[in-house]
């Protein structure tokens, strides 16, 4: 049965498809996506500036929310802000009474500008007329982790964990931004990486694979459209985050490492989830 509890409950695993964010449509999307030059600026300036709209839609719903990822400079030398916001619209917005998503990363360039690790991460859900806010702060001067909860009724809880030694949480937003740029190392078929996040209820990272060429080829051959799709790429998560079976999300990058689709795959009550990506802005000069 389809409920509001439960439709609310499967908007917790769309954020992380913004770690390829979603599909194109060509009339409107540069497939090759933006190139990178070895010694050509920092991670910070290579994405400053992109903007990312996209659909969400499943079933015949194929507007069920639209969402807007954007990353810019932030207010200090050397740090960027990245936000995530979704909406759900129509009828499937009534079921979920209208939830905005808004989630916030704020970042500073380490490694001289070679990656970024977060500050700061914000999630902000508004359901109809209530909200909830949860703020991680890290500082690894004195390695703590401080989690501050504003509850719906208003209360505000606050606690704090060490970040062991030599240990650096990746929110989804950061972790997409840095895999983009090879944080993690070259994004090459038959790799398998490993992204650790900050703990919750599961484990504590999350992995990527990118497929190899015969599953790859496969793939291809049964896909309607392969423009852009050079690279098949897999993320494994809990399936609880997810709301699936598996909890797998699938997606392509192009050549040059722009993402161009993804899937959250079996969700239970909504089969595959699919976004569209349909505006791409790229600051230039």
């Amino acid at each position: 049965m389809l409920t509001r509890r439960r439709f609310s409950q499967w908007l917790i695993g769309l954020p992380f498809l913004s770690f390829f964010p979603l599909g194109k449509r060509e009339t409107e999307a540069n497939p090759s996506g933006p190139q990178r030059n070895e010694g050509e600026g920092s991670i910070g300036e290579f994405f400053n500036g992109e903007e990312l709209s996209y659909e969400i839609g499943f079933w015949l719903f194929k507007r069920a929310a639209l969402g807007k990822l954007s990353f810019m400079a932030g207010d200090k030398n050397g740090h960027y802000v990245s936000v995530l916001q979704a909406e759900t619209l129509g009828i499937v917005g009534w079921i979920s009474r209208y939830r905005v998503d808004t989630y916030r990363a704020t970042m500073e360039e380490v490694d001289g500008g070679k990656r970024l690790r977060a500050i700061s991460f914000e999630e902000d859900v508004k359901i109809g007329s209530t909200s909830r806010k949860w703020i991680h702060q890290f500082d690894y001067q004195t390695r703590k982790w401080i989690k501050i909860r504003t509850k719906k009724n208003g209360r505000i809880d606050r606690g704090e964990e060490e970040i062991p030694p030599g240990m650096v949480y990746d929110d989804f937003l950061t972790a997409a931004y840095n895999f983009r740029y090879g944080v993690y190392g070259a994004i090459e078929r038959g790799r398998r990486y490993i992204v650790p996040t900050f703990p919750r209820k599961g484990p504590s990272s999350y992995e990527v694979r990118v497929a190899g060429e015969e599953e790859e080829r496969k793939r291809k051959k049964a896909e309607k459209s392969k423009d852009g799709k050079d690279l098949l790429i897999k993320l494994f998560l809990d399936p609880e985050i997810t709301h699936s079976k598996e909890g797998t999300i699938e997606g392509w990058l192009s050549k040059g490492f722009y993402p161009t689709e993804g899937t959250i795959k079996n969700v239970v009550l909504f089969g595959d989830v699919k976004g569209v990506l349909t505006k791409i802005i790229r600051k230039t000069g």
